[in-house]
């Protein structure tokens, strides 16, 4: 997979671990995780270095509510907690000073009264509600049992417990396939601003822009390290590769050159010395390799359909409650012929249900017209459980293949991950991902006029996403996409619709033009902006002014000014704590200091105030960030 391979991960590094897919990204994931060996070579990590690690796959528990569970992250304080007792207790009782023993025994101390403290010892409770409420949890779901909740809920449980552990080196594999939107933004800021090191392999192209700050790629067996993110390595990729040609190009002209100089003289007497040396020469060449080809280029069409209504689809006032549970109301949406929307969300909010209404899986109050002459393609995760298991994964595509297609199904399987000896498997031994991304494939092929995809690009790489967009924008029929992925939605959809509080909001534009429309990084208050008429009526009115006045411009100048201000002293406050925690600690590694216990509670208040005041910080980092974009 890859071989002589070294690097070094600095503390607040963010790092993005790219290639295609069986390149190996997971297994070094899995090696600097400690969890499998490299064939040969060394990791080395100091011993006080903590790892975390969420896999894309995990076994879950079922035995706990979602708070209980998550505290378990903090399972060591408790022993932690005891250790210090046992430690403060000796220090007390003894009375040997000046011994090499009694002052490793205070170094010790102070170094886990330390972790204690950073690691949330006297506020754990708080920070697990906020985590677990960043992550999409409301407080009424704390109590509800972990088995009430779909996988994708529980891993957000096992993300939750990660972070909260704070290790010092996170490794993350495709955290963003179990989130929505706005949790995705919430992850995103929190890995920016509050963890240490981190690596994440993900094919979420905007996440990993947000968050990362250097970019490793694995290909053709080596890495090739990036100081920058990840759309400037894609810049920096495609020139490295442009040099790898054009001296790939050099060395097949100098090989042609020797073989057929050899081949002229090699019957020849007088040039004998000379063939030899050449051959010698040739034998010592080292091939030039030229990185895996991106085949994102690679165009895929939906084959001619018949033509459908002038409305593919009419919804009026539909309703859809299980018992006392409403989950949306006065549903009232025209998709026209040709047009591309989105539907966007918190999860839980109905997306996923109203298409199964538009299916006619399940029954709903209201009424659903679907028009005329409309066939329907429709992509969800049990589309890939009616596959024939039976089948390779070639001949599964060869079956619905027509036309010129057919001549390339090769190079379709390849761009959707399935190249070499992978298409020959069988349908029965692909994981989840592999099912869901071969059913895929086969609904591009089929002739619909009408396509609902349900969350497409969960199992799909970087250019198997674009293969899929440029398929979908080229369609000339009608598109609804369930997607939390902000890069595929953009320059795809051009309207909208917003679940949350039960109802359905139309918002004209792309992706980003409604997340502009709402003025926030999260759409965390989407819910209450949809449910207030006064709300929606106010911010349609500031969306449709195109310039901010005069005098907008010279309050939000003097808003940018404070918030510059509140940040500058919350950086100034903060040193001046880390000044007097340093003053502190450098106390109480003395033997005086050791035993008093004074120290060791101001240390503790020092410490909270200093969490404190890095909220703070942050909060007002945000503000001043938005109060820019504004401003732009």
């Amino acid at each position: 997979m890859f071989e002589d391979v070294s690097f070094v991960i600095n503390k607040k590094d963010r790092i993005a671990l790219v290639g295609k897919n069986g390149a190996g990204k997971s297994t070094m994931l899995k090696i600097l995780a400690g969890l499998q060996r490299p064939t040969s070579g060394v990791v080395a990590v100091p011993r006080e270095v903590t790892i975390g690690y969420l896999p894309q796959v995990m076994v879950l528990s079922d035995e706990c509510t979602v708070m209980e569970e998550a505290e378990k992250a903090f399972a060591h304080i408790a022993e932690m907690q005891a250790a210090l007792e046992r430690m403060n207790r000796e220090l007390a009782d003894r009375t040997d000073y000046d011994s090499e023993s009694y002052r490793n025994l205070i170094e010790r101390f102070t170094h886990e009264n330390e972790r204690f403290l950073m690691m949330g010892g006297t506020n754990y409770r708080a920070e697990t509600e906020r985590t677990l409420q960043g992550l999409g949890f409301s407080r009424a779901d704390f109590d509800r049992p972990t088995s009430e909740f779909s996988g994708g809920w529980r891993m957000r449980i096992e993300l939750a417990k990660l972070l909260l552990r704070r290790p010092d080196v996170l490794l993350l594999d495709e955290p963003t396939n179990h989130l929505d939107i706005e949790s995705i933004q919430w992850l995103e800021n929190f890995l920016a601003t509050r963890c240490n090191a981190v690596v994440l392999v993900s094919h979420d192209r905007a996440f990993i822009n947000n968050v990362t700050t250097r970019t490793i790629e694995i290909t053709c067996g080596r890495i090739y390290d990036y100081k920058v993110a990840y759309d400037e390595f894609v810049k920096l990729r495609k020139e490295r590769r442009e040099q790898q040609l054009r001296a790939y190009e050099n060395q097949q002209k100098q090989i042609q050159d020797t073989e057929a100089f050899i081949e002229r003289f090699r019957y020849k007497a007088t040039k004998a010395v000379q063939v030899q040396s050449r051959i010698k020469q040739l034998e010592k060449i080292v091939p030039i390799e030229v990185d895996e080809e991106d085949n994102s280029a690679l165009r895929l069409k939906f084959p001619p359909s018949i033509r459908s209504g002038n409305y593919p689809l009419i919804c009026e006032e539909v309703r859809k409650a299980y018992g006392d549970h409403v989950v949306f109301d006065h549903v009232n949406l025209t998709i026209k012929r040709g047009e591309k929307v989105a539907f966007v969300g918190k999860n839980g909010e109905g997306k996923s249900t109203l298409v199964k209404c538009i299916m006619g899986e399940i029954p709903f109050d209201g009424k659903l017209t679907i028009g005329h002459n409309v066939q329907i393609g429709y992509f969800a995760q049990n589309q890939a459980q009616l596959l024939d298991e039976n089948l390779t994964v070639f001949d599964t595509i060869d079956r619905v293949a027509v036309g010129d297609i057919r001549l390339k199904i090769r190079d379709i399987l390849g761009a959707f991950m399935f190249g070499g000896e992978a298409s020959d498997k069988k349908v029965r031994v692909l994981s989840g991902g592999e099912r869901s991304r071969l059913a895929m494939i086969k609904l591009l092929l089929e002739p619909v006029n009408f396509l609902i995809l349900d969350e497409p690009t969960n199992h799909l790489d970087m250019r198997s996403k674009d293969v899929l967009k440029e398929a979908i924008r080229d369609f000339d029929g009608t598109a609804i996409v369930v997607s939390h992925d902000r890069e595929f939605l953009d320059g795809l959809v051009t309207k909208v619709y917003e679940f949350g509080g039960g109802r359905v909001c139309e918002h004209l534009g792309g992706i980003y033009d409604f997340l502009q429309k709402k003025k926030i990084d999260s759409l965390h208050e989407l819910s209450s902006l949809s449910a207030s008429p006064t709300a929606a009526k106010e911010e349609t009115a500031t969306v449709s002014e195109s310039k901010l006045s005069y005098e907008a411009q010279k309050e939000l100048a003097r808003k940018v000014r404070k918030a510059e201000k509140q940040v500058a002293d919350s950086e100034a406050r903060i040193e001046k704590l880390e000044a007097d925690i340093a003053a502190l600690e450098a106390r109480m590694a003395t033997p005086e200091g050791a035993s008093d216990m004074t120290l060791y509670e101001r240390h503790a208040a020092l410490k909270k105030e200093t969490d404190a005041a890095v909220e703070e910080w942050e909060n007002a980092s945000l503000e001043l960030e938005e109060l820019k974009k504004q401003t732009k």
